[in-house]
């Protein structure tokens, strides 16, 4: 096994999560089955491949940024439940 049953429980205690003892058996078999899966990937040969942060190439999905008028307070406040001139009123949530 690549990972005992006490470092399930270690990982769990760090996780804050309370785990029973047929979850701690299933957790142990599923992480070493994890990985065993990460040592077959050791052995592949990567040499020359450079490392990406994405399985596909990916371009900014942001678009041009371009000054354009706002919507306007009116418009903004169409759908507050209450406003104050030119305010959104919000319930007070600190005493």
């Amino acid at each position: 096994m690549k990972i005992s049953r006490g470092e399930v429980e270690h990982v769990a205690r760090l996780a804050r999560l309370a785990l029973s003892p047929d979850e701690l058996e299933t957790l142990t078999g599923q992480m070493d089955a994890i990985l065993g899966y990460v040592d077959k990937l050791k052995e592949l040969d990567t040499e020359g491949i450079e490392p990406m942060a994405h399985a596909v190439p990916m371009e900014n999905a942001f678009r041009e940024d371009v000054v354009r008028p706002s919507i306007g307070i009116e418009r903004a406040q169409q759908n507050a439940p209450e406003t104050d001139g030119s305010c959104f009123k919000v319930p007070k949530v600190i005493e």
